[in-house]
């Protein structure tokens, strides 16, 4: 085997998944969040011919409630193993996936110390930075759990592409 060649990356297919599945997979792999309560679909990519995930997206309504406008949708996790590509090919495949459901506007968040080459290879943008904190308000108490990260984030949206008059039950 000749070793000054490149290695180039397996292609990756994309492979529907269940919210159990793509929930193991996070538990297993993220470094910072825990599994999702609930979701809108999941997605999963593996190396062309294997069934051996190696990355995975959960999408959802948007966390925040002002954002849940019923067009737009929400990356609730995204994780991989660290195959290359994979987080690009799930940034665009869920955006393509949210479109064709009708919706306008996919979302993430990112914590600031995160580049966003990925999304940015998937033709999202940076809207900018937002609050972090915590979840707790006088007329709402909450508790924190232990691995809330409370600092900012850096909001990201994939949107465009479909007509809102078009929607079923539009008037």
């Amino acid at each position: 085997m000749r070793m000054d060649r490149p290695l180039i990356a397996p292609r990756l297919q994309l492979l529907p998944v269940s919210l159990r599945v793509a929930n193991g997979f996070v538990q297993d792999h993220h470094r910072h969040h825990r599994p999702v309560q609930g979701a809108k679909f999941a997605l999963a990519v593996a190396p062309r011919g294997s069934d051996c995930i190696c990355g995975v997206a959960i999408v959802g309504r948007p966390v925040a409630r002002h954002l849940d406008d019923g067009w737009t949708l929400e990356v609730t996790r995204l994780c991989t193993d660290g195959a290359p590509n994979a987080c690009s090919k799930l940034y665009g495949a869920a955006w393509k996936a949210a479109k064709a459901l009708g919706y306008t506007r996919l979302i993430t968040y990112t914590l600031p110390e995160e580049g966003g080459a990925s999304l940015r290879a998937a033709g999202w943008r940076l809207v900018g930075t937002r609050g972090g904190g915590a979840w707790s308000r006088p007329s709402r108490p909450r508790a924190d759990t232990p691995d809330h990260l409370r600092g900012p984030k850096c909001l990201w949206q994939a949107s465009g592409g479909v007509d809102k008059g078009k929607r079923l039950g539009a008037d």
